[in-house]
């Protein structure tokens, strides 16, 4: 009779979390090369289609200052807060802020684009970023 405590189950344990995390990476990274896919068709779209990219600007974390930023592109949500550059990239437009920000202004860094924005989120509001961005495309949405 084998034992459900001895080196034997424990290694198989190790096995299987070590599988499952490696599933679990395999399935992230799929995802991330979809939505990276979404976001290089809507950049080339809104290219074809004549949208002018705009200057972007960065809120503050905690939402009371906003800052210029050397990126332009397009905003992809009514908050301002998700756009898309002129290079392809996801951004979320919030920052540190401060006083460097304001003199300077704020440099965020590109994000890996979600398959679904505002997942996991309090709110309770998500959205597939394929709709999103098709809302931005045909004006709505957006602003």
């Amino acid at each position: 009779m084998a034992s459900d405590d001895g080196p034997d189950w424990r290694e198989r344990q190790r096995q299987a979390v070590r599988a499952h995390a490696a599933a679990d990476e395999q399935r992230r990274a799929a995802e991330r090369a979809e939505a990276a896919e979404l976001v290089a068709r809507f950049v080339a779209e809104a290219v074809r289609r004549g949208l002018p990219p705009t200057p972007l600007t960065a809120r503050s974390y905690n939402g009371r200052g906003r800052y210029r930023t050397r990126l332009r592109g397009w905003y992809v949500d009514r908050a301002r807060s998700r756009a898309v550059d002129t290079d392809g990239r996801f951004h979320l437009l919030t920052v540190p802020g401060g006083l460097r920000a304001r003199l300077f202004g704020a440099d965020p860094e590109p994000s890996p684009p979600p398959l679904v924005v505002g997942a996991g989120g309090r709110d309770g509001e998500s959205i597939p970023l394929e709709v999103l961005l098709a809302r931005r495309l045909d004006g709505n949405d957006g602003p």
